[in-house]
């Protein structure tokens, strides 16, 4: 078996014009097709990511074995010159192309083949088996609301507002960013310095709503999106995330200099979450020897695909570290996460973010997965369970290569 066709899709969303998941879809010659998405959907960087699937397709995927997903795991990081100084971009396109050769679907081979049996498996059945039957999931992201829409929210009451939602929902967990805005809505993307009197009094407002509005018995995790400062960390820390009882504070600052985590994680008496923006094993590992990381959270579509985060995972079990996948791109991102998380015996709790459920998102594939109750669990079809959907995203391929 061979690859002899792979199409890579750039996806223009009209309804949200930063939203760029970037899928590439690999097909064999024997019938066999498969889907993966780099973990570039936001921000910068979406092109280059396409561009550079298609660079690394050109050079060293035509024409490759699928099964042989080690082997060209190492070819792509061992060959490009560049994955090996480290490099976003880089990694989310080798992300990409090693999830799609973990998705096989195939009505053409007999089914007495043993490939054909692998390739009626779900996904973390090869990864190891159902270690837990459900995932609990919390609602991500709620200074953006959590409704068919989002927007920009500023006061404590509307914080409140879109907790109680999540709620109904059936979460018992929800992320925010209570820091993100400030009183006149304009976005804070510098909180290095220390906070002012009225900054701190407008953040811990919100933060005292949602408490109010979902009890004790709710986890509330704190997002900071490493704009804070060591010193500033510190303070948001202790007057944030200890006095609202904070399951965990998440990136609260940068990983350029890992010696910040080694300067803060003594000082907060909450666990510590991070992980997305942190490329392979190798990213992983001052965080993880120093223990100053207690939630991992590796990103499927930028650490170096399956092949390497179920490493990442059990490198971090060593440690006794927990895992939450970091899921923010399209319904592709979702599904390899639910299967990866079903099948480690560290699994913490599963993100869905406001993203994951708008009607923009939710279209560009087939198949649809959201909570039920609280709770997602792994797509029990072939390998990751899911399937483009041609209707939206052939309007957005910017790369065919055969």
């Amino acid at each position: 078996m061979k690859i002899n066709k792979v199409e890579i899709f750039d996806i223009q969303c009209l309804e949200r014009p930063q939203w760029h998941p970037v899928f590439v879809r690999i097909t064999t010659d024997e019938g066999v097709t498969g889907v993966g998405e780099a973990g570039l959907a936001y921000d910068w960087g979406h092109s280059a990511a396409a561009s550079m699937i298609n660079e690394i397709v050109k050079a060293k995927v035509i024409g490759f074995d699928p099964f042989q997903t080690e082997l060209l795991w190492q070819k792509m990081f061992r060959e490009g010159f560049w994955a090996l100084g480290g490099n976003a971009v880089f990694f989310a396109a080798m992300s990409a192309i090693d999830i799609a050769l973990y998705f096989h679907k195939n009505t053409k081979i007999n089914a007495k083949d043993i490939k054909a049996k692998a390739l009626n498996m779900p996904l973390y059945q090869l990864l190891g088996g159902k270690v837990n039957q459900k995932l609990r999931t919390y609602a991500s992201q709620l200074q953006f609301d959590w409704d068919v829409d989002t927007k920009k929210l500023v006061r404590p009451e509307d914080y409140a507002t879109a907790a109680e939602k999540a709620l109904k929902e059936g979460y018992d967990a929800v992320k925010v960013n209570p820091m993100f805005y400030d009183k006149d809505a304009n976005t804070l993307y510098d909180l290095t310095k220390l906070f002012s009197h009225d900054l701190m009094k407008l953040v811990k407002a919100r933060m005292k709503a949602i408490r109010n509005a979902v009890g004790n018995d709710v986890d509330i995790f704190l997002e900071c999106h490493s704009l804070l400062g060591a010193t500033s960390a510190i303070q948001v820390g202790r007057e944030i995330a200890e006095e609202f009882n904070c399951a965990f504070m998440e990136e609260p600052v940068n990983y350029l200099n890992s010696a910040l985590h080694d300067k803060i994680a003594p000082k907060i008496k909450v666990p510590l979450a991070a992980g997305e923006r942190l490329y392979l094993r190798h990213g992983m590992r001052p965080y993880l020897e120093n223990q100053t990381i207690d939630i991992l959270q590796p990103d499927i579509g930028l650490c170096g695909g399956i092949t390497e985060a179920k490493k990442i995972c059990d490198y971090a079990d060593l440690y006794d570290v927990q895992i939450q996948a970091h899921v923010c791109g399209g319904p592709v991102a979702t599904a390899v996460s639910l299967h990866l998380e079903t099948a480690i015996s560290n699994f913490y709790i599963h993100e869905h973010h406001t993203y994951a459920t708008k009607k923009w998102n939710r279209e560009l594939c087939i198949q649809d997965y959201q909570p039920q109750n609280g709770f997602m669990y792994a797509p029990e079809l072939a390998g990751i369970g899911i399937d483009l959907n041609d209707d939206i995203v052939m309007q957005s391929r910017a790369f065919e290569i055969k």
